[in-house]
């Protein structure tokens, strides 16, 4: 009954579809134009040594199409399609005549090129059996060759369905300048020349957490306590899904990331900001498989606190839908003691001891679809929301000795309250030409960020001796606002002009605006009222603009690889100190003309393992709000004031590398950096000591710590990372940077030439103990080093607790054996549902970070612990069949061009 069915249909069509040839393509050698689309090819994709499936390998297919203008024949794209997961492929409704190109790519696999065709040939003189010239008088003739048509048109069909079988494709042990992925399985770190990926599903102590602790366990990231995080001893750019962000890393769960990407030395493509850092790129997870999926997640920890998540995803014909959301709760607790000798003309010993706790939650949800206008052009649309709220409690004692006199101690209650909210929106179009690789997009993004705070901080002063309080304490209160919005507008072209020439160019806009106000209120006893301190608090406004162009060059001949690219951007930036009682407002404006970016990229390929690249770019790191702000933060008040210096400048940075890359055994990979970055104008933290701005009428002074522009700053070092897979039940990660840091800086009273020879080392062990339990163990150690001092511009954000401490004159001391554990259950049931039970405990030796700092006129050491031996519980289950047509709906086939015969429409 089908092929009777079929039959019909392919008689009805070749006949309509024949009397629309022109008359001249008719017949003879014009018969490459009679087409009929109910051709279906098939197979499957395996892996030429391990006969294993390999999925989402993309496979496309190209013919021949006669264009009405031209009146020739062309090239074009007939359908594309993934491989499921079992390596099958189908490539349905596809034209019976002529021959056909078929592409096969995988990440991880050298490319498969086939010619094809179904060997259907039409006969010389069409269906009507007649000559060449002979019209067609309507359908199928009866008589002169009839009979033999039709018995043409049952070989037809049965050559309709080809079977391509099993294509074996061969690993390609590296890819210039990409990472090396294995299709069918992705490693928890792949490693390449220009980046470097961490994917976060195989990260088992990261479950149930944020962004923050993801970063600790990758290689080439630091993350300090307060959850800042630098790559090489500098602060990297943050972007999500490839796009600046308002986001602060301990705001996003790490249960809805994907992979992250660690770019060291950007090319021209990319913004310029980040100084003599890189760029850190967070994809968020995202379906492309047809079909529909989802999950839920919960978690609990050993401070009672739950997380709790779901995603759900649908592709099906020109829709593809993403929705998740998180709800964490989290207790964050923390201690610091710290030892201060200061050196004036009265000597004194600070000694404090602090302990805080920060109770409270965040929500995330996000939302998006794709829609798939035809099969050249999408349209997307993403939103996302975040909101959090968070009670900190800080008690601290402070003992102070005079003239190695115990004269006095202070205890110190901090309680702030903190709620913020962040607001995230997209809007994209992307074309593809007919050319593969030819493409045009535009993108929107919009990030809004809303926080509000308010905090009461107690101070009372008792006699040593006697214990009883001197004087009236001090009662501080401050009510915070603040907003960030950051919008940005971009462009991107690219054009791979010959197999071996490839143009990119784009342009974008960024501008940011920012808001804060702060009331600084000190309690009055004698008329029991809290007074606002109008010297001490601050209406502040900052907005930045930086407007860029970029164009790149990519060209390969032979062994080597060649990319040359060049970014011009020009900013501006303006701060203004709104009215308040008895102040005058003030602004200040810097200018920066166009400035230029050059990077060059050169790759020499050795063999198919080995690559050797050098690599150069010039980068740029802008002042951030907190930089700037010159108002006091008395947060830390009165062991120290924070304020910002809104005199800042930029600073520039060139980078070099040298790489050398060798995947010398499957699954296996090392890669070794030498690399030297320069840096003028390098923004620098240092403390001094003045009048405390908090008692006008005496004598006293506090230490303030603040910014500047230091004359240089030059880095070297070497980083090795080694990724071996032992065999096939322990694979590990061994990464190791050495790097000599020097600072070159004029502050008042002191010239600082700061140089130390650093070094850390990172470890990330993964153990198969059975097919379904998994353990990982990751580790951390680190020598003496100089404080980072850009830590502002990049995007990282401040840690739970906000207390930075890179000094010019400091440095930290040694840290080791910061290592987090855990164990992972696998189920794995029918109908595509799977589960996962995670148990991680982090931080299991509690090891302290310590800092040290020696300035003019004082010594300073401080200790911190903060969340150590936290252990976590987290379940996740998974649902999910890719088939659409259970969704009782038609498939649109958009992915496909082969909706017209060879003859007909358009694109």
């Amino acid at each position: 009954m089908r092929k009777t069915f079929l039959l019909l249909v392919l008689l009805v069509s070749f006949s309509l579809t024949y009397s629309q040839v022109p008359m001249g393509m008719r017949g003879g050698k014009g018969g490459a134009g009679q087409n009929m689309n109910i051709g279906h090819f098939y197979g499957k994709l395996l892996d030429g040594k391990s006969n294993k499936p390999i999925g989402a390998a993309t496979i496309q297919l190209r013919g021949n199409k006669f264009d009405t203008t031209t009146k020739k024949l062309k090239e074009v794209i007939l359908a594309t399609v993934l491989s499921a997961s079992n390596g099958d492929f189908s490539l349905e409704n596809l034209p019976l005549f002529g021959n056909f190109k078929l592409q096969v790519s995988a990440l991880g696999y050298k490319p498969v090129e086939r010619q094809l065709s179904f060997g259907i040939k039409m006969p010389q003189g069409g269906l009507n059996g007649g000559g060449g010239n002979q019209p067609v008088t309507g359908g199928l003739q009866e008589g002169n060759g009839g009979g033999g048509n039709m018995g043409m048109m049952q070989q037809m069909i049965g050559m309709a369905d080809k079977d391509l079988g099993n294509i074996k494709m061969t690993a390609d042990a590296t890819d210039l300048g990409n990472v090396t992925v294995s299709a069918s399985s992705k490693p928890q770190f792949e490693l390449g020349i220009d980046r470097k990926i961490f994917n976060v599903d195989k990260n088992l102590a990261s479950t149930g957490q944020t962004a923050t602790e993801v970063m600790k366990n990758i290689p080439s990231l630091n993350v300090d306590i307060d959850g800042n995080v630098t790559l090489r001893n500098a602060t990297p750019t943050i972007f999500i899904d490839g796009r600046p962000t308002t986001l602060t890393l301990d705001q996003i769960p790490a249960d809805i990331i994907e992979r992250v990407e660690i770019i060291t030395n950007p090319s021209a493509k990319y913004d310029a900001s980040g100084g003599n850092a890189g760029i850190l790129n967070i994809v968020l997870k995202k379906n492309r498989k047809t079909g529909y999926n989802g999950g839920v997640r919960t978690g609990v920890d050993s401070r009672g606190k739950i997380n709790l998540g779901g995603d759900f995803n649908l592709r099906e014909g020109k829709i593809n839908f993403f929705v998740n959301g998180n709800y964490n709760q989290r207790k964050s607790i923390g201690s610091s003691i710290t030892d201060q000798y200061n050196y004036t003309s009265t000597p004194s010993y600070i000694y404090s001891d602090a302990n805080g706790t920060n109770n409270g939650n965040f929500r995330f949800f996000r939302s998006g679809l794709d829609y798939l206008i035809d099969n050249r052009n999408t349209l997307t649309v993403a939103g996302s929301y975040v909101r959090g709220h968070f009670d900190n409690e800080t008690n601290t004692h402070t003992d102070s000795t005079i003239n190695s006199v115990y004269t006095s101690y202070n205890q110190s209650d901090f309680y702030n309250q903190f709620t913020f909210e962040n607001f995230g929106g997209q809007l994209s179009f992307k074309h593809n030409f007919e050319k593969n690789g030819h493409d045009i997009s535009a993108d929107f993004n919009y990030n809004a960020s809303r926080n509000n705070s308010s905090t009461n901080t107690n101070t009372y002063t008792y006699y040593a001796n006697t214990n009883n309080q001197k004087g009236y304490p001090l009662l501080q209160q401050a009510m915070n606002n603040g907003t960030n919005n950051f919008y940005t507008i971009q462009s991107d072209y690219e054009n791979p002009i010959s197999e071996n020439q490839k143009l990119e160019m784009g342009v974008r806009a960024a501008i940011r605006d920012f808001s804060n106000t702060t009331n600084q209120y000190v309690f009055d006893p004698s008329t029991n009222k809290y007074v606002l301190i109008n010297r001490i608090s601050n209406n502040y406004r900052f907005n930045d603009q930086v407007y860029a162009a970029y164009v790149n060059y990519t060209l390969k001949a032979k062994k080597w690889s060649y990319q040359v690219g060049l970014r011009a951007e020009s900013s501006n930036y303006t701060g203004t100190l709104m009215n308040l009682a008895g102040v005058d407002s003030s602004q200040f404006k810097v200018k920066y003309p166009i400035s230029l970016f050059p990077s060059v990229f050169i790759t020499y390929k050795i063999d198919n393992k080995q690559d050797l690249q050098v690599n150069y770019s010039r980068r740029v790191n802008r002042p951030s709000f907190f930089q700037l702000i010159p108002f006091p933060d008395y947060s830390n008040y009165p062991v120290s004031v924070n304020v910002g210096n809104p005199n800042l400048s930029p600073e520039f940075t060139n980078s070099f590398e040298f790489s050398y890359n060798n995947a010398y055994k499957k699954g296996s990979n090392f890669l070794a950096t030498v690399y030297m970055k320069y840096t003028t104008n390098l923004l620098t933290r240092y403390a001094y000591r003045d009048k405390d701005a908090l008692k006008p009428n005496t004598n006293d002074s506090v230490f303030y710590t603040t910014y500047l522009n230091a004359n240089n700053a030059i880095a070297y070092g070497l980083e090795l990372t080694n990724k071996l897979a032992v065999n096939s039940w322990w694979d590990f990660t061994a990464n190791i940077n050495i790097y000599n840091s020097q600072i070159n800086a004029t502050i008042p009273n002191q010239n600082i030439a700061n140089s130390l020879v650093s070094w850390f080392g990172k470890l990330n062990n993964n153990f198969k103990i059975t097919k379904t339990i998994s353990f990982q163990a990751a580790g951390e150690w680190t020598s003496k080093t100089l404080l980072p001092q850009n830590t502002g511009g990049g995007g990282g954000g401040r840690g739970m607790f906000g207390a930075q401490q890179a000094l010019a004159q400091g440095y930290t001391l040694p840290r080791y054996f910061d290592v987090d554990l855990a164990v992972r259950k696998d189920w794995n049931w029918k109908k595509g549902r799977t589960g996962s039970l995670t148990l991680s405990m982090n931080n299991i030796f509690a090891t302290q970070t310590r800092t040290h700092t020696d300035a003019v006129d004082f010594v300073q050491d401080i200790a911190r612990l903060r969340d150590p031996q936290v252990l976590r519980l987290n379940f996740s289950y998974r649902f999910g069949k890719f088939d659409a047509s259970l969704f009782k709906r038609k498939n649109t086939k958009t992915d496909m061009g082969a909706g017209m015969d060879m003859m007909g429409g358009g694109s």
